[in-house]
Parts: C-alpha cells; sequence; structure tokens
C-alpha cells in the first residue's frame, strides 16, 4: 500500500466544528492538534486505510470562552448531543460518534479497491466484532485503561479503587486473548488477527494499543502536547501484570500493522519536539 510519507514539518490544517457543521461535502472527524486521543487517532487510520480523504476539525475545549461567556462545547452538543472525541460528519448526513458506526461509515464510503475491514463472511465478522468489542467496548482494554488513575476522565468511565485495582488483571487478561490469538493465527500461516487478510480488529488493536504498549517516535512523534499522555502510556506498559502479557509477539504484530497500513508516521499538528 502506498503512502505519503508526511516530514516533520508540515502541520495539517484544522477547520472550526462551525466551518464543519456547515458543509454539506465531505468527511470530517474531530481531532486535537499535537494528541493522538486514541479513538480519534484509530479512526483516523481506519479511515486512511480505506483511502477515505478526511477534513480535520478542531475539538471544541471543554469549559467557558472568556470571550463569549458560552460552553465551548455547546455546538458540538448541540449536533451529537455529547462532547467526547471523535465526532465524524459525512455530507449531509447525521453525524457518527459510535466506534461501530463510525466504522460501518467508513467501509460503506472507501475507496474501490482498499481492504475490506469488515468481512463479508459472517463467521469472520463475528470474529472481528468481539475482538473489537474487548477492545473497545465498555469494560474492555481502553475502559480499564482509563480507570488506572482517578481524575476526570477515570470518574467519567466509572473509577473506584475496587474497580482500578482490577484494571490491569483484565488489561492483562484481553492482551492475553488477542496473543494466544496471533499465536494461532501464526501456525496457520496468517499475519492478522482474524482470517487471512486485515481486518479492522488489527486496526483498532494496534492502534488502541498504543495506550499500553507506545510505539517509539518514528511512528507516533512526540509533542509538546502529547508528552503527558505519553508518559501514562508508558507507565502502563510497565505496571506488572500488563508488562507480563506483552509478548514479542503482540509487539511485532502492532508495528507491522502501524507501519504497513497506517499513517506513518502519524500527522498530528500541535507543537513537533
Amino acid at each position: 500500500m502506498s503512502k505519503k510519507e508526511p516530514t516533520k514539518q508540515e502541520s495539517p490544517e484544522f477547520i472550526t466544528l462551525d466551518e464543519a457543521a456547515a458543509m454539506t461535502t465531505g468527511t470530517r472527524v474531530t481531532f486535537v492538534p499535537g494528541i493522538p486521543a486514541i479513538f480519534a487517532e484509530a479512526l483516523k487510520n481506519i479511515c486512511f486505510v480505506k483511502g477515505v480523504p478526511l477534513i480535520r476539525v478542531l475539538h471544541p475545549r471543554m469549559g467557558i470562552d472568556e470571550a463569549t461567556g458560552k460552553d465551548r462545547q455547546a455546538k458540538l452538543y448541540e449536533l451529537t448531543a455529547q462532547t467526547s472525541l471523535p465526532t465524524m460528519l459525512h455530507d449531509e448526513e447525521r453525524p457518527r460518534n459510535v466506534w461501530i458506526e463510525q466504522l460501518a461509515l467508513a467501509e460503506h464510503i472507501g475507496a474501490p479497491g482498499t481492504p475490506t475491514l469488515i468481512p463479508d463472511n459472517f463467521e469472520l465478522r463475528a470474529e472481528v466484532f468481539g475482538l473489537c468489542a474487548i477492545v473497545l467496548a465498555e469494560d474492555g482494554l481502553v475502559w480499564n485503561m482509563r480507570i488506572l488513575v482517578d481524575g476526570p476522565l477515570g470518574r467519567k468511565y466509572g473509577y473506584s479503587e475496587e474497580a482500578s485495582a482490577a484494571a490491569p488483571g483484565k488489561i492483562a487478561e484481553i492482551i492475553t486473548v488477542l496473543d494466544r490469538r496471533l499465536e494461532a493465527q501464526t501456525q496457520r500461516g496468517s499475519s492478522y488477527l482474524v482470517g487471512d487478510a486485515l481486518s479492522a480488529a488489527d486496526i483498532y488493536w494496534a492502534t488502541l494499543g498504543m495506550s499500553v504498549l507506545p510505539p517509539p517516535p518514528e511512528i507516533m512523534p512526540l509533542t509538546r502536547q502529547n508528552q503527558g499522555m505519553w508518559k501514562f502510556f508508558e507507565a502502563n506498559s510497565q505496571i506488572p501484570a500488563i508488562a507480563g502479557a506483552l509478548t514479542k509477539r503482540i509487539e511485532d504484530h502492532q508495528r507491522f500493522i502501524l507501519t504497513t497500513y497506517c499513517e506513518c508516521p502519524a500527522v498530528l499538528g500541535g507543537d513537533p519536539l
């Protein structure tokens, strides 16, 4: 797959949410410049694989605008009845905020000849969505990663001392499920999590897995904005239960998917280091 190799000096253009909402054509996705918010980064990689050109939109920050006295996220809530990122807008269709709907849309509008990320075979499709769920859905890998520490995001996802204490074990169990599947797939001659071809499960795990297995700067560049996030992800990778589950096979698969199919190095905007 041919990829545009961005230079360190390149910076993507971002439009405002008001501009994105006024548009009637094109695929628009909200991002925070300089920060690889992993659900947004995963959607970017899904769209990259599917050949869907993205218009990057500034995700409005939380809080009150000092100049206007208005909630910065009021427009986002008006459009989507929620404030999480990423929001995906396409042509004049309704906004999508749930990963499974975003994936379905990307599959539908993808360019001819691009990989099929949702298998046509329903048995394989069930496997793909099952693996995606333990990574993305409630009580999955990312959910448990977010409750590792107490804070606004952790509390949003149900942080408690008991839940936080259980989270590393759950994350390790999920990684082990993926690792055993990769082992079985390798024995049958496949480099992918499901079947013999790339699927959404590979893209989602490789990207969201950064939260416990951060890749090197040549894959995910460091910025002034993402330094703190990367320290948190590095700390996650060193939690004993998680570190014990992170095999070389898991790491090799992540690197293979990110460097072969995804935007690499990632283009984030912000202030590169």
